[in-house]
């Protein structure tokens, strides 16, 4: 029997055991890699969960704050509809135009989480901006014409960086603009048609027919953001214009009356309505609409001639065809909040009598989403 080779053994030994060393270091370093990718993925889809997690919570406050709106929107409609069938007039001293009552009424369609707010203004108490031209045609409505003039005598005397305005150019342009003829002859010499337009840059051509929506008049010469906006919006004459009220009188051909409700009009638009000898009792006018004794109106509006009753206005006689206390347009704003986001709605709806059915309701003609 062969003797071992103990010395052979020791050194296979000593070579066996940096190499065991190295495979454990390698191991070592596998196991750390392993471990390295498995931490960065779960790094990764941990991201991504709470990613997808605040996606979906995002999404859902959009979609609530969507119906939040939406359900004002109706509201809102709801209130025009019950009014109507109460009354036949509308003013500013009904339910719809006071934000408290409104208020009770959201107070009945509580929401877990978030608020909402509704407003509601008569489009009948603006100055319809195509009335300004006696459609199809090219030439001034009279009546209209002074109601302009009128609205920015006042607005100027109340905003002195206006004072140098020449408003008598701005209203010709508007009537350029909208007219149906489009030749060389402008208004006065400040007007415009489409050889003005098309020469800007970039070029554009005149309207020639009825406004389409209030931005549309920034197109027109002599019209700027900060005219229309006033200083520090102290007189935004946008609130007191509207595009709005057209009547049909044929086939592809309208209308617009230009008719104001007194009851509903601002205090510009209420000065604007007033003959030159009575414009400074505009005021008077205004405050007695909303005149209360122990949180009741004073002054009813019911008479077709209520004006009368204003101490100075005895002797006023506005013209039939240029005032109403009835309105059928109405602008409703919806402004839902849910934690710290808003969204806004603003429909314009036509209030009217179901073809069918005979029974009031409420149509809606525009709907925006800010």
């Amino acid at each position: 029997m062969t003797p071992k080779n103990n010395g052979g053994m020791l050194s296979d030994l000593f070579f066996f055991i940096p190499r065991l060393q190295n495979r454990r270091g390698i191991a070592l370093l596998v196991t750390l890699a392993v471990i390295t990718v498995i931490v960065a993925l779960s790094i990764e889809l941990h991201k991504q969960k709470r990613l997808a997690v605040l996606s979906s919570a995002e999404s859902r406050n959009q979609v609530t704050l969507n119906y939040m709106a939406d359900s004002g929107i109706h509201i809102a409609m709801a209130m025009l509809i019950r009014d109507r069938i109460d009354s036949e007039l509308d003013s500013i001293q009904e339910d719809w135009a006071q934000p408290e009552k409104r208020n009770e009424l959201l107070a009945d369609f509580p929401f877990d989480e978030g608020s909402l707010e509704v407003s509601i203004s008569d489009e009948r108490g603006r100055i319809q901006v195509n009335a300004l031209v006696a459609l199809p045609g090219h030439e001034f409505n009279p009546l209209q014409f002074h109601i302009w003039d009128r609205l920015f005598g006042f607005v100027k005397k109340m905003d002195e960086t206006l004072s140098d305005l020449d408003h008598i150019a701005i209203i010709n342009s508007v009537k350029d603009w909208m007219d149906t003829g489009d030749d060389e002859t402008i208004t006065g010499l400040t007007g415009a048609e489409s050889d003005y337009y098309e020469s800007l840059d970039p070029p554009y051509s005149c309207r020639n027919g009825p406004v389409d929506h209030l931005g549309e008049l920034f197109r027109i010469k002599g019209i700027t953001t900060s005219l229309m906006s006033g200083t520090d919006n102290a007189n935004d004459l946008m609130a007191y214009l509207s595009v709005n009220g057209a009547t049909a009188i044929a086939q592809g051909s309208y209308t617009f009356d230009g008719m104001i409700n007194i009851n509903t009009a601002p205090l510009p638009v209420l000065a604007a309505l007033l003959p030159e000898e009575f414009e400074a009792y505009a005021q008077d006018l205004f405050d007695y609409r909303i005149e209360k004794s122990d949180d009741q109106y004073v002054n009813s509006l019911t008479e077709s001639k209520w004006y009368k009753h204003v101490p100075g206005l005895e002797e006023l006689d506005l013209q039939a065809d240029l005032i109403t206390a009835a309105s059928d347009l109405f602008r409703i704003v919806a402004t839902a909040t849910l934690q710290e986001k808003q969204r806004r709605i603003t429909a314009l709806v036509q209030r009217e009598t179901g073809k069918e059915s005979g029974k009031w309701g409420c149509r809606i003609l525009r709907w925006q989403i800010d």
